[in-house]
């Protein structure tokens, strides 16, 4: 059997560093454990000689309350055992759920698409938990049953040459058998993980399309769906525990015969007086003890192979790079921004992914393989400081592409984009994001605290600011209403507030970010007539001193604009002042005006 020491190593060094005397703890505790149970057995057989041969009382009780406090002392050793190693998997496995989200966040959105939300949360979740028993002390607890295997094997040789060989090679033809079949059974409980991940990315993709589902009645479609997922999972699941089972079966045979075999040794030497029936008790005690670690080393290395699938999934994301560079720090000029773009094209070539059922490893291929039509085609235009866009085109047109490439949620294939008058990939990705703001019609909130929904758990932000930014959009009476006021929970998807009152939400993270470059993409599309004034009242403040992109089809809401740019098939149809181009009878926006933004546009 091959095993990936150094995989194994860099996990326990990085994420057991700073537990160092916790681990000191487990391996002490493992040692005493070591030496009580290989004293225990001599306890018994002393006791059993001197009851045969008349020793007195006192020595008699002498020896059973040895062995009732080493027992006891044994038992408590174990308990304090499991809760040390408890708090060290706890504290290792958290700390590796961390990195792998965090490095999941951090990968484009072109992963994102090809990746379903359950799949990657079976992988934070049941991979990393998998590594519990790992980081809980199973390298030290497989040494430890070795250690004691060993010292067995030494103390047996005490009682004869003969009995030491006859179980030492019994127990290396034991352990050589339970490993060829550790081997068999890992493929089986691979594939059952993958098709645990497989179920439960569906379920996950299934239960946030919940509204939509039943909206279209395709509650029977998801069914069927379900169903068939269940018929696939029951094999696999089957097959996984006939090899587990077939496992365990002949761990058991080899204790059994093994047993019966010390049975055999013991007595023939006692029948010929060669040892006392304490040594007789000691040999098959001891025997007992070797196999049952076997049996233990067994499953530990079996959860040393779990470990090593999860070890080798985990690595394989965190060996993912995310096609977007982290900018290289050029700073940002202050205030607003102006927007460049030449030459630029693109196109959702997101990568395909190819899974080994064998390993359970996730590959990219070259993202070339995929869609090559151009959503942008050597598209430039520029936008001044503090100017505003107006954004028109029919859907999918690349309206919504440009504003992502803004904020650099992908890249161009080929082209520069400028913020600033910097190219983007001169600018690290914290800095872009934390001075372009976007807000769509589709507005995330979460189960948490109005506070938390507002800031996005970024510390630093006053509740008086936050209080202000509220009442200035003209959420004072909703926030008034509040039971708890800004520690009010929300429910998550926004249950319980009006549309209007989601995107004026939305708005308020804006003001509290103070972005210099403001992308609104149909961001007053939801809204009610009663609440439609604060929203434009909320825009003329937010893009007040900034530069404004307002991707739209209703005129409305591009009457404010100083730009118009039109889109089509990822082209620029028509470019201008939008005054200028309101009057010219002979633009594309003038007719646009003259029929109605709303019914050519959609």
């Amino acid at each position: 059997m091959k095993l990936p020491i150094r995989q194994y190593w860099t996990l326990l060094r990085t994420y057991l560093r700073t537990q160092r005397p916790r681990m000191a703890i487990l391996g002490v505790l493992l040692a005493l454990k070591v030496v009580l149970r290989l004293v225990n057995p001599q306890i018994i057989r002393v006791f059993l000689d001197q009851a045969l041969t008349g020793a007195p009382l006192t020595a008699l009780l002498r020896n059973g309350l040895a062995f009732l406090a080493i027992a006891a002392a044994t038992q408590l050793l174990t308990v304090i055992n499991v809760y040390v190693a408890e708090t060290v998997a706890w504290t290792a496995t958290n700390a590796l759920r961390l990195d792998l989200l965090r490095h999941l966040l951090g990968l484009d959105m072109g992963f994102h698409k090809a990746h379903t939300p359950g799949e990657l949360v079976e992988r934070i979740d049941s991979d990393v938990d998998a590594l519990s028993n790992f980081f809980s002390g199973l390298v030290i607890n497989a040494i430890g049953n070795g250690v004691l295997a060993v010292g067995v094997l030494v103390l047996l040789f005490r009682e004869g040459g003969l009995v030491s060989v006859i179980f030492t090679l019994y127990a290396i033809a034991g352990l050589i058998i339970l490993m060829r079949l550790r081997n068999f059974t890992i493929p089986f409980y691979a594939r059952l993980q993958e098709m645990r991940a497989q179920f439960y990315g569906f379920m996950g993709e299934q239960l946030s399309g919940t509204e939509d589902i039943r909206a279209n009645g395709a509650q029977s479609y998801v069914m069927r769906r379900f169903y068939k997922y269940l018929r696939r999972w029951l094999p696999v699941d089957r097959n996984a525990n006939l090899a587990g089972y077939s496992g365990w079966m002949t761990n058991a045979a080899l204790v059994a015969v093994g047993e019966c075999l010390a049975f055999g040794v013991a007595g023939y030497l006692w029948f010929r007086g060669e040892i006392t029936i304490g040594t007789a008790y000691l040999i098959t005690d001891y025997v007992g003890l070797l196999f049952g670690q076997i049996a233990e080393l067994r499953w530990q290395l079996t959860d040393l192979q779990q470990a090593e699938a999860s070890i080798t999934r985990i690595q394989a994301l965190f060996g993912l790079r995310s096609a977007l560079s982290p900018g290289r720090g050029s700073p940002l000029p202050d205030g607003a921004l102006g927007v460049a773009f030449h030459n630029v094209s693109f196109a959702y070539n997101d990568p395909v992914t190819k899974h080994n059922v064998e390993t359970d490893v996730v590959t990219e291929i070259d993202g070339a393989a995929m869609n090559e039509d151009k959503v942008l085609s050597d598209l430039s235009f520029q936008l001044a400081p503090r100017r505003v866009l107006g954004l028109l085109g029919r859907t999918g047109s690349g309206k919504t592409t440009l504003a992502r490439l803004l904020l650099r949620l992908y890249d161009p294939v080929s082209g520069q984009v400028c913020l600033g008058g910097m190219p983007l990939p001169e600018v690290s990705l914290d800095a872009v994001r934390q001075r372009v703001a976007l807000v769509t019609q589709e507005v995330q909130l979460f189960q948490t605290s109005v506070r938390e929904n507002l800031t996005l758990f970024k510390p630093g932000i006053s509740d008086v600011t936050i209080d202000a930014v509220l009442r200035d959009l003209g959420l004072g009476p909703w926030l008034d209403s509040l039971p708890e006021g800004l520690d009010t929970a929300l429910s998550s998807g926004g249950s319980g507030l009006s549309a209007g009152q989601a995107q004026l939400l939305a708005f308020a993270r804006v003001f509290l970010t103070n972005p210099d470059l403001v992308i609104l993409d149909e961001a007053s599309s939801r809204l009610d007539p009663a609440t439609e004034h604060l929203i434009e009242r909320a825009i003329d403040l937010l893009l007040k001193e900034r530069t404004g992109i307002i991707i739209a089809h209703r005129l409305n809401t591009i009457q404010r604009a100083d730009e118009i740019l039109i889109l089509e098939e990822g082209r620029v149809r028509e470019i201008g002042d939008r005054a200028q181009l309101a009057e010219d009878p002979t633009s594309h926006f003038h007719h646009l005006l003259q029929t109605g933004l709303q019914d050519v546009l959609v």
